[in-house]
């Protein structure tokens, strides 16, 4: 059975004091700081922050200095940690990001308002401005990953793999999450063959602060390969 927005048996107005912001950490020291400042500024701090942490560096500590709730866990990979972030904070609205300080937190205002116009899900699209400051070979995959997606949901979507989304929690609670490396691919394609509310929605992409974790050609296999699995499992579940 197909889902239906929430928004129809909820009429609350969240505002940043329903929000939280989570994300998977890994040695992003060097971003970590920038990300939770501006998140803070956006918010006037009122939103709740959590990091799943697995670093050997000083991203813990300077998360913890900015207000952060921190969970440690083992290096395990990607969907393993925000799979933990998304399910941690009680808030009825969760927005995940990455630590490396390329997603515009200045766009929150603008999911939440998504949020509250009945959205489930709102996922930042990367791709839509041109995403200059992603590596070559790094657009190519994520534009053959949403085409890929795409053709086997029968249901057009731009960008599978970005990291900032928001959603409301509900919908993360009543979804049984699988896949680790594909994820983020997971995370949007299950609620929309679903048939919640999922909106793309544009946004701008930064250069990357510290080194990419993901090997493309290994990591890029696995996200091709769960969404393959999500889409057939869906189909026929």
């Amino acid at each position: 059975m197909n889902a239906v927005s929430t928004q129809q048996a909820d009429e609350t107005r969240y505002t940043f004091d329903d929000l939280a912001v989570v994300m998977g950490t890994y040695n992003e020291e060097e971003a970590i700081g920038s990300v939770l400042s501006d998140i803070d500024d956006v918010t006037d701090g009122r939103a709740e922050v959590v990091c799943v942490d697995g670093s050997s560096d000083r991203t813990p500590e300077i998360a913890r200095e900015h207000g952060a709730t921190v969970v440690e866990q083992e290096p395990q990979g990607y969907g393993v940690a925000v799979r933990e972030a998304v399910l941690t904070p009680e808030r009825p609205v969760v927005v995940t990001t990455d630590c490396d300080d390329t997603y515009p937190m200045a766009r929150l205002p603008d999911f939440l308002d998504e949020i509250n116009d009945g959205a489930d899900v709102v996922s930042g699209d990367r791709l839509y401005f041109g995403a200059d400051e992603m590596p070559g070979m790094n657009k190519l995959g994520n534009e053959l990953f949403a085409l890929l997606a795409s053709v086997l949901m029968g249901k057009r979507v731009h960008d599978t793999t970005t990291g900032m989304r928001a959603y409301r929690r509900g919908v993360l609670q009543k979804i049984r999450w699988t896949e680790n490396t594909g994820l983020s691919a997971e995370l949007l394609m299950r609620p929309l063959m679903r048939g919640y509310d999922v909106r793309e929605r544009p946004i701008e992409y930064d250069e990357r602060k510290g080194e990419t974790k993901l090997d493309p050609f290994s990591g890029g296999a696995a996200i091709a390969k769960s969404i393959v699995r999500v889409a057939y499992e869906e189909r026929f579940r």
